[in-house]
């Protein structure tokens, strides 16, 4: 399976909004908009996570630990780990998951 971007922006969040770049049977990959502020709130999920600051700074919270993150610079998550993240900044990130997150690809709708 290969599937393309999806033009549709999906509120997940207050102030966080997100849409399918490419999916594969082993990858998700999806853009993530934050607006300065907003907060994505501790959770965990199976899958690996790496997230990739396009522009914006970041705070994330992966277990006990917590890392700053901004243009050029990216955080990984390995599966099962509770994590949250705040927008210091209105920020864009991509992020993958692998394999991919099927609640997305439900979401998606396409």
């Amino acid at each position: 399976m290969m599937k393309g971007s999806s033009a549709n922006w999906l509120e997940v969040f207050p102030g966080v909004r997100r849409h399918r770049l490419l999916a594969t049977d082993q990858a998700y990959l999806m853009e993530v908009a934050l607006e300065a502020g907003s907060t994505v709130p501790v959770h965990q999920h199976p899958q690996e996570q790496i997230s990739y600051v396009v522009r914006g700074r970041l705070r994330f919270q992966a277990g006990d630990t917590i890392t700053e993150a901004g243009p050029g610079e990216a955080v990984a998550v390995p599966g099962n780990t509770p994590h949250a993240v705040w927008a210091l900044e209105d920020a864009l990130v991509i992020d993958t998951f692998v394999p991919p997150r099927a609640e997305y690809l439900a979401a998606d709708g396409d």
